[in-house]
């Protein structure tokens, strides 16, 4: 969860002094718990108040809020729930006072871009913090680490526009960049720059780098990673500021200008919009924008709805007062909706539950009246589950060790280490981790995949798992189904089919389950010393020794004995007979 650092003087200023010292008391004695009681408004709470300094450590309870990871965002979202506003704060901007030209070649890279101008403003060295923080905390969680995101904000003064956004060659440009007092290509700043060296990745992948020139190619930025030294620093002189955002979704770019925009004119800023221009290709649906956009959009919200989920029985009228309290507008009030006028820096609120949720906290939690479920019967363990659990217990008193292992994993693990065919699974469609692209369908490459990254623990080593495989099955709604299975393995010098047999044989006598083995073939096992198990003439396993070329690619150099149930398939047999 994001967490911000704001001083407590600042929010004084956006909030009023005087408000904020009647309700919390002054920075030398503040009422932490008084300050905390508010915060829970916005889902918000003091982690820490350094008197020293006067500084709030605040942690942000709903990550989708990011319109209040700022002091300007958080005293916007105090001002309505303290009785100082009503509805939502209305933001404008001037007519455009800056062009900005996008080279067609940065499609694929980083295509899109939104700026504001903002006049006038009076920077001291605790907003320009502030101002530095906000950035940060955007880049980082909305932005995605800079991926979809980042921003750049200049000294206007010392810029000539049309802005020109283009894609160069890594060795065609050189500046000095922020923080540095020597020209350095692109190529070196990913290289020598820490900000190159955390966020280069990013771009490293393609051929053109993004760039960022004025009319006379001085350099604004080189982004997502750094801005130029000359016109990317901005100090307590700077009156009128530049504020760029890049990024790969145009939404996400647009969202994170106006947020950074509307704490600027909280600062007493005055934004004048900037006009892209975006190349006539098919690829950009727009190609003329003006940015920023401040304006709302309508949320239907039904009463039936908002009453059925909260348990309450509210009015249009009474839903509409909360939601002036929350911050949010009203459009129209019915019978049996309200249609509600959604800020532009609410940029959390995409549903009308989103909207539900706002009239809950603006008329209390604490207001709502509990009401204790009549339940026809009390909760117990499934007949199943309580053997799955006897199994377990069975499995320690083996003297093996129970391991729990991700039900991700990849098909190299299930197939080729483990000397077979690929067979279907359950893939991911976008995977994160290459090492995790599909759901397992048996354990024993999992218990593999163990006793390879543990082998400097002492052998004997004797390990179980009792876990979840997922299958292919046309037949459900989801097109597969979850089966809880057994695999136990043995390893040391002198593991083998009778130790793996007689574990198996004190499992089933105590599960009280006839079963027997007969020959078989399986690829992961030696052949001769495999065997297939069956239970009530129904093939439920495999029993056997380890291939030693199974052993060679996960790099074992004991041997190995190992067996695999499909316990429900068991369990289901043993229920039946």
């Amino acid at each position: 969860m994001p967490t911000i650092d704001v001083e407590y003087q600042e929010l004084e200023q956006l909030i009023g002094k005087n408000t904020c010292r009647e309700l919390f008391g002054n920075p030398e004695n503040l009422r932490v718990e008084a300050l905390d009681d508010k915060l829970s408004l916005v889902k918000a709470e003091v982690k820490e108040y350094n008197q020293a300094d006067m500084t709030l450590s605040i942690e942000m309870k709903d990550t989708g809020r990011a319109d209040l990871w700022s002091a300007e965002g958080l005293a916007r979202g105090l001002c309505c729930y303290l009785g100082l506003e009503r509805g939502f704060r209305q933001y404008g901007a001037d007519g455009a006072v800056v062009d900005v030209h996008v080279d067609s070649k940065l499609w694929g890279i980083r295509p899109f871009i939104s700026c504001s101008v903002l006049k006038d403003i009076h920077l001291s060295d605790p907003i320009i913090r502030g101002l530095m923080h906000l950035q940060d905390k955007l880049d980082k969680t909305y932005g995605r680490d800079r991926q979809k995101t980042s921003i750049g904000i200049y000294n206007f003064d010392l810029i000539k526009p049309p802005i020109e956004y283009t894609a160069v060659k890594p060795t065609d440009v050189r500046f000095v960049p922020l923080g540095f007092d020597e020209q350095l290509n692109l190529d070196e700043i990913l290289e020598k720059h820490p900000k190159g060296v955390e966020y280069g990745h990013i771009v490293k992948k393609h051929a053109y780098y993004p760039m960022l020139f004025d009319s006379e190619g001085k350099v604004l930025s080189f982004p997502p990673i750094i801005n130029s030294n000359d016109l990317g620093k901005v100090t307590e002189e700077s009156r009128n500021l530049l504020v760029e955002v890049t990024g790969t979704q145009e939404q996400t770019v647009q969202n994170t200008l106006n947020l950074v925009t509307a704490a600027l004119i909280d600062r007493g800023g005055k934004a004048c919009s900037a006009t892209i221009h975006y190349p006539n290709t098919s690829e950009y649906k727009q190609k003329i924008v003006t940015t920023p956009n401040f304006n709302h959009h309508i949320v239907h919200l039904r009463v039936d709805y908002t009453n059925r989920l909260l348990g309450l029985k509210l009015s249009a009228k009474d839903i509409a007062e909360l939601l002036l309290t929350a911050g949010l507008g009203v459009e129209k009030i019915g019978g049996n909706s309200v249609d509600v006028r959604v800020p532009f820096y609410r940029v959390d609120i995409m549903h009308e539950v989103d909207v539900v949720e706002d009239v809950a906290v603006a008329y209390g939690y604490n207001n709502i009246e509990p009401i204790w479920r009549d339940l026809p019967t009390t909760g117990s363990e499934r007949p199943l589950q309580r053997t799955i659990n006897v199994a377990r217990e069975l499995m320690v008193g083996a003297g093996y060790q129970e391991v729990l292992n991700y039900t991700l994993t990849n098909p190299e693990s299930l197939f080729t280490k483990m000397n077979q065919k690929p067979t279907a699974t359950v893939e991911i469609s976008n995977p994160k981790v290459v090492t995790m692209t599909c759901l397992r369908s048996w354990l024993l490459p999992s218990l593999m995949e163990f006793l390879s990254v543990n082998q400097s623990v002492e052998f004997p080593q004797r390990i179980f798992e009792l876990g979840k495989v997922t299958l292919q099955d046309e037949t459900r709604d989801t097109k597969t189904r979850d089966e809880d299975w057994l695999a136990a393995a043995t390893s040391h010098a002198n593991a083998g089919f009778s130790e793996i047999k007689s574990c198996l044989d004190a499992f089933f006598g105590n599960l009280g389950v006839d079963w027997q083995i007969k020959p078989a073939s399986h690829p992961s096992f030696i052949e001769g010393r495999v065997g297939a198990v069956w239970v009530n003439a129904v093939e439920a396993g495999v029993v056997g020794e380890v291939n030693p070329l199974v052993l060679e690619a996960w790099k074992l150099e004991n041997p190995t004995a190992a067996f695999e149930l499909n316990l429900q398939r068991i369990l289901e047999l043993k229920k039946a007979r």
